[in-house]
C-alpha cells in the first residue's frame, strides 16, 4: 500500500477518532500518564541532555569536532566506512544516550561534513542508551544486580560495535565524503588547519554561536519531551483497553512452538513501545524463568530502544535526506545480535572469577531500592565517559596511523 494511497489516508483518519475517543474515556488516566511523562522529561531527560547537546553545537561552531575528526580518520574510515568526525558522534552518543546521536549526525549532514549514506550509517550504530541507564537503572534498579549491569553494557555496546562494522557495507556504491589528502604535514597540525578552516566558514561570533546553540537545544529537546508525554498516554490507553493483553498473548502462540518462554511476550510488548517498560517487564518476569533468558531480553529491548526513541529520531533526521528505514533495520538488527551475544557470554562470565569477586552474589536480588539520578550525577558520569571513549579512540586512530606509516616506508 503506498503512502500517497486513500485506503491508507482513512485508516490514519480512523485510528486517529478511535484514539481521541479512548483518550476521551479515560480522561483521568491519560492526565496521570502526561504527568509521569512529564515528570521523566523535566527530572530526568531535560537537565541532564541539555548540557552535551549545548556543548556539542558550539564544539561544531568552534571546528573542535572537525579537529577530532581529522585524528580519528585513520580509524573511523577503514572501520566504519565514515568520515573521522563520525568518532565525535561515537563518543557523545554512546556516553549520552539517544537521541542525542541522531541530533548530532543531522548537524553534520546540514554541514556538508557527511554524506547521506553515512549519515544513515552513524546514527544507526551511534543511537544507544546511555550507561547510567543501562547499569544503573535497569541493572541495579530493575535487577538488583551489579553483574547483570555489567553483561548488558557489554553486550549492549560491542553488538552496536558490530553493526557498525556491517553497517560499513550499507549502500557500498553511494557517494563518500572527501578523504584527507595525502600531505607531508603531521596529523595534528592538519588538525589544527581544519579546525581553523571550520571555524572561518563558520563565522558566527562566539555570543551567537552559544544562542544559536541553547536555541536549537531547546527545540529538541522539547521535542523529546512531547514524544515522551505523548507515548507514556499511549501506552497506558493501550494497556487500558487491553491491547498490549491481546499483542502479548497472540505473540507467545507465535513463539512457543520455537521455544520461547511465553513469560516474556508481555516484556517484548512493552519494549516495543517504551524501552524502560520493556526492561522493568522483564525483570519481574517469574522466577520459574533462567536467568539468562531475562537478560537476553532486556538486552534486546535496551537495543531496540522503543518506538518513542524511533519517533524522536525520525522526527529529528526528517530535517535531512537521510532515510530512516536503514536505521529501524539496524535497532532490529542491533536487538537480535545483543540478544544473541548475551547467551554467548553468559556462562564465562557468570563463572569468571573476576564476577565471583564481586560485592553483590551473582545475580541474587538485593535489599537495594530503584535508584534515582540527579541531573548532576547524569551528567558528570556521562561527561567522564564521553572523555574517556574519545581518548581511546584517538589514541587506537594513533596507532593505526603510525603502523600505516611504517608500512609505506
Amino acid at each position: 500500500m503506498s503512502r500517497h494511497s486513500p485506503t491508507l489516508t482513512l485508516l490514519f483518519a480512523l485510528s486517529t477518532i478511535a484514539l481521541v475517543l479512548t483518550l476521551v474515556a479515560h480522561s483521568q488516566m491519560s492526565f496521570e500518564a502526561a504527568v509521569r511523562g512529564l515528570k521523566i522529561w523535566w527530572e530526568v531527560v531535560f537537565p541532564s541532555t541539555l548540557p552535551f547537546i549545548v556543548l556539542s553545537e558550539i564544539l561544531m561552531g568552534l571546528g573542535v569536532v572537525h579537529f577530532v575528526g581529522v585524528l580519528l580518520e585513520p580509524l573511523m574510515r577503514p572501520l566504519f566506512n565514515v568520515p573521522g568526525t563520525g568518532g565525535f558522534i561515537l563518543a557523545m552518543g554512546f556516553s549520552s544516550g539517544y537521541p542525542v546521536a541522531a541530533k548530532l549526525t543531522t548537524r553534520l549532514r546540514e554541514q556538508g561534513s557527511v554524506t547521506q549514506a553515512e549519515g544513515e550509517r552513524l546514527v544507526s550504530f551511534t543511537t544507544t542508551g546511555d550507561p547510567l541507564f543501562v547499569m544503573g537503572a535497569v541493572a541495579i534498579g530493575f535487577f538488583h544486580s551489579e553483574q547483570m549491569g555489567l553483561i548488558l553494557a557489554l553486550t549492549h555496546y560491542c553488538s552496536a560495535l558490530i553493526i557498525g562494522f556491517l553497517y560499513r557495507f550499507h549502500a557500498p556504491f553511494a557517494t563518500v565524503s572527501k578523504p584527507l589528502e595525502r600531505t607531508r604535514l603531521p596529523l595534528p597540525l592538519r588538525a589544527l588547519q581544519a579546525m581553523h578552516r571550520a571555524r572561518l566558514q563558520d563565522a558566527r561570533p562566539f555570543g551567537k554561536l552559544m544562542g544559536d546553540s541553547v536555541q536549537s537545544a531547546l527545540n529538541t529537546l522539547f521535542m523529546i519531551g512531547g514524544f515522551i508525554i505523548v507515548f507514556s498516554v499511549f501506552i497506558q490507553l493501550f494497556s487500558a483497553i487491553q491491547l498490549t493483553h491481546i499483542f502479548s498473548t497472540l505473540l507467545s502462540i507465535f513463539l512457543v512452538p520455537f521455544g520461547f518462554p511465553p513469560a516474556f511476550s508481555q516484556a517484548i510488548v512493552a519494549g516495543l513501545f517504551e524501552v524502560t517498560l520493556g526492561a522493568q517487564a522483564a525483570s519481574v518476569v517469574p522466577d520459574g524463568v533462567s536467568m539468562v533468558w531475562k537478560a537476553a531480553i532486556a538486552s534486546a529491548v535496551l537495543s531496540w530502544g522503543g518506538l518513542s526513541v524511533h519517533a524522536q529520531v525520525a522526527s529529528i533526521l526528517s530535517e535531512t535526506d537521510i532515510r530512516v528505514a536503514p536505521y529501524l533495520l539496524a535497532r532490529a538488527a542491533h536487538a537480535l545480535l545483543a540478544a544473541v551475544l548475551t547467551f554467548i557470554v553468559w556462562e564465562p562470565l557468570r563463572t569468571s572469577a573476576w564476577f565471583s569477586g564481586k560485592s553483590l552474589p551473582v545475580f541474587l536480588p538485593s535489599s537495594l531500592g530503584i535508584p534515582v539520578f540527579g541531573w548532576w550525577e547524569a551528567f558528570w558520569h556521562s561527561s567522564l565517559l564521553a572523555l574517556g571513549v574519545a581518548a581511546f579512540l584517538l589514541l587506537a586512530s594513533g596507532l593505526v596511523n603510525r603502523l600505516r606509516r611504517g608500512r609505506t616506508r
